[in-house]
């Protein structure tokens, strides 16, 4: 026949009147009445048939059974702490490993992630760009930021934030190939992601033009922009990442349309995580990254809600 334990919280009243030889003492810092130490104790009491103490006028003390649980529950109690300790804590507080995509690092993080040295010099960081998802249980990454619909597993994700897709190209090849409209696409160079949600024509068709095939196809966003700007054609890009290039003139969006899309950016990590001290840090300051980027470029175009219902 299998042993039943008393109740858990009564074994900790317990334990904590028992370290403190009182059950006023012990009600302050459970933030409990004396009354709930008294009552839980005298049910553990009744339990075990057993008095654990002797009542006094101004404290208490162990009887013989109540040195003995005391004991065993000090050995239990500390056990169970060093566990949760082991849960919660950074092994590593003073490095802090990235896992992102390979785009996204090359366009949007890596030129910004000097601001953010410049606020935690104490702050070893590893960027890891990788299309991958993250066994965080077996490897030492405290974060990944995903491109995604937002549903990951033993994860949870905050929203960084959300994505456009829109045309865009080199000045030169703007000039050259007279694209400065997107009834002009019909005669230009057309780049294209293998991503499923980053398809010309299914784009197209969406903001009212007529689909035709691409000419030029990679495998990742970043080879997309870079062919963008090494003049090959005119790019499906993300708003993310051609922003700062379009700030810089060294490329131009074709058109008034952008598309919203199904996929967004997330920050992921199982929950623990993000109450870690670095982890908060970089969190506080990639979210005013974001808002930052956002004020600082008002789209003049009409956006287009494609997106499937949620």
């Amino acid at each position: 026949m299998k042993e039943r334990l008393p109740p858990l919280q009564g074994l900790y009243y317990f334990y904590t009147a028992a370290k403190l030889g009182s059950f006023k003492q012990a009600a302050n810092e459970l933030f409990v009445t004396a009354a709930a130490i008294s009552q839980q104790i005298r049910q553990l009491e009744e339990f075990l048939g057993a008095d654990l103490f002797v009542r006094q006028h101004r404290k208490v003390a162990l009887t013989q059974e109540g040195t003995l649980l005391f004991q065993h529950a000090q050995k239990g109690f500390e056990h169970l702490h060093q566990g949760v300790r082991q849960i919660n804590q950074d092994p590593n507080p003073n490095q802090l490993s990235i896992s992102t995509l390979p785009s996204f690092a090359q366009h949007w993080l890596v030129p910004r992630i000097g601001h953010f040295r410049e606020l935690n010099p104490e702050q070893e960081l590893m960027i890891e760009p990788t299309s991958e998802l993250v066994d965080f249980q077996n490897s030492n990454l405290d974060l990944c930021i995903r491109y995604g619909p937002g549903h990951y597993p033993n994860v949870e994700t905050k929203l960084l934030m959300e994505e456009l897709l829109y045309p865009v190209c080199h000045p030169i090849y703007q000039q050259q190939h007279g694209i400065y409209d997107l009834s002009d696409l019909t005669g230009a160079d057309l780049i294209e992601d293998y991503w499923r949600d980053i398809d010309w024509g299914i784009w197209l068709q969406n903001v009212g033009y007529k689909a035709h095939k691409p000419t030029l196809k990679y495998n990742g966003s970043h080879f997309v922009l870079e062919g963008a700007l090494a003049v090959q054609g005119v790019a499906l890009a993300k708003h993310t990442l051609a922003q700062r290039y379009i700030e810089e003139g060294k490329l131009v969006r074709i058109g008034n349309l952008a598309q919203r899309t199904d996929y967004n950016y997330f920050l992921c990590a199982p929950s623990a995580y993000f109450k870690r001290e670095k982890i908060r840090n970089f969190c506080e300051w990639i979210f005013n990254q974001v808002e930052g980027s956002r004020s600082s470029c008002i789209l003049d175009c009409e956006i287009i809600d494609t997106r499937s219902p949620r």
